[in-house]
């Protein structure tokens, strides 16, 4: 609708704006650790930091994420420009950064790019290890938070139970998050293989570096109820026997103490084997032949691969754990793929509701206006007919009734369909102004 259209049927000049998404931050993607961390913010911060954002004039709604990995804030405003300009300032200012500086590592998105984003988050396809879940979790708490704190309203409240249900879709109907992509992770995988639960099993770390902690880690993690260190260094065993509420022995002790363990992780720097096939073969005998998991991480490898050999021993070395690793990786890859057509899927529908958000209102505005004229209709006509039936009182109710419907029906669809318009919040404000629906409700007028 033209201009000159807009001032011929007298509607004010400047409508109010769409209400639009806009995501301004920065991640391991695009900034160094130091960064991330300098504007990385405490749970207990937040609060303050949301009231501060939604006190910035171009901002009405605001949501923070901040992880490790990332530093985002989620808005919904109706000037996205400003907005950018005004957050990014706030930014520089409260963390005392450079502002130039800032920006060269922040990404600043807006409308459809700005909902594909948050939604591949949601759906950890921008996170570094593809699929993992905890983003989903943070997320939430992050959503969750800012509802708590009054800083959410209508759009970034459906924008992020759309994307929560965006990321369900991706892991009920692909396999992305089902494959380990990681040496620590695959070992947890193939031990489960094998005893199923973890819950009630108990891990031996021959060595206490990186890789025996990272590996710890993810089999406490999956239940792992006791861990035992063992290292040549017994002091630097005992350091990570306590982190995990473990026991630590010396080197030497490990023959006569290899029977307590279920799973076995080495990584030591020994250029010969230190476990091996005989003490393992007791082990067994000690266990009533219950299974072992026997994972070798090192190289050269600290496990004799005689073991292998033995009945209920499994045996497992890096170059194993690797070809797994790759192996899944392109299996989430492949579900990656999947996700991102689910997402292309799901990123219109909510535009598509977020552009109609300036209508809903109107539409139920209209409705009423028209309820309430025909409310007053009936009571003035009922008051001077005193001897209608009660049958004939519902038939006249009945037949007023569907002729609001059938008059609503035509516009109330058509202004759904040209809400979507470029133009369309022309055509909402001119069903306002016609209809009087921001002023007093139109007069009822009687017949001359």
């Amino acid at each position: 609708m033209p201009a000159v259209v807009r001032l011929s049927i007298g509607l004010p000049c400047g409508p109010e704006p769409r209400m639009k998404l806009v995501v301004l931050g920065l991640s391991h993607k695009t900034a160094p650790v130091a960064l991330r961390e300098r504007l990385s913010l405490d749970t207990d911060d937040l609060p303050d930091h949301l009231a501060a954002l939604c006190g910035l004039e171009p901002v009405n709604e605001a949501a923070i994420l901040s992880t490790c990995n990332r530093v985002e804030i989620y808005c919904a405003s109706r000037d996205p420009e400003s907005a950018v300009a005004a957050i990014t300032h706030h930014l520089a200012s409260d963390h005392q950064l450079d502002r130039s500086d800032l920006e060269s590592h922040l990404y600043r998105l807006t409308e459809g790019e700005a909902v594909r984003h948050g939604f591949r988050v949601a759906a950890s396809l921008d996170s570094q290890m593809v699929g993992e879940p905890q983003i989903l979790g943070q997320m939430k708490d992050a959503y969750h938070l800012a509802v708590e704190s009054k800083t959410t309203g209508l759009a970034l409240n459906r924008f992020f139970q759309h994307a929560f249900r965006s990321a369900k879709r991706v892991r009920t109907e692909t396999t992305i998050a089902e494959n380990a992509v990681s040496i620590a992770s695959a070992a947890v995988s193939l031990a489960k293989r094998i005893f199923g639960d973890l819950k009630g099993h108990s891990c031996l770390l021959v060595g206490a570096g990186e890789m025996c902690e990272l590996a710890a880690q993810h089999m406490v993690t999956n239940g792992i109820d006791q861990v035992l260190v063992t290292n040549r260094t017994v002091e630097r065993a005992h350091t990570l026997a306590h982190a995990f509420g473990g026991d630590a022995f010396p080197l030497e002790a490990l023959p006569d103490r290899l029977h307590e363990a279920d799973v076995v992780i080495a990584s030591t720097g020994s250029r010969t084997p230190i476990v091996l096939a005989k003490h393992v073969k007791k082990a067994l005998r000690r266990r009533r032949q219950r299974p072992m998991f026997f994972i070798d991480i090192a190289v050269p490898r600290d496990m004799d691969p005689a073991i292998a050999k033995l009945g209920s021993a499994f045996l497992y070395d890096i170059d194993d754990l690797t070809r797994i690793v790759e192996e899944n990786r392109d299996d989430r890859a492949r579900a990656a793929t999947e996700a991102e057509r689910i997402i292309d899927q799901e990123v219109p529908q909510f535009l598509a509701w977020l552009e109609n958000l300036e209508v809903v209102p109107t539409l139920v505005d209209l409705r009423r206006s028209l309820e309430s004229t025909r409310d007053r209709e009936l009571e003035k006509l009922f008051k001077g007919w005193s001897d209608i039936s009660e049958t004939d009182r519902k038939r006249v109710e009945s037949m007023s009734r569907a002729l609001v419907n059938k008059i609503l029906h035509t516009p109330l669809s058509q202004l759904k369909s040209l809400a979507a318009d470029d133009n369309g919040d022309l055509y909402v404000d001119a069903v306002r102004l016609l209809f009087q629906l921001d002023g007093e409700p139109p007069s009822s007028g009687t017949s001359s």
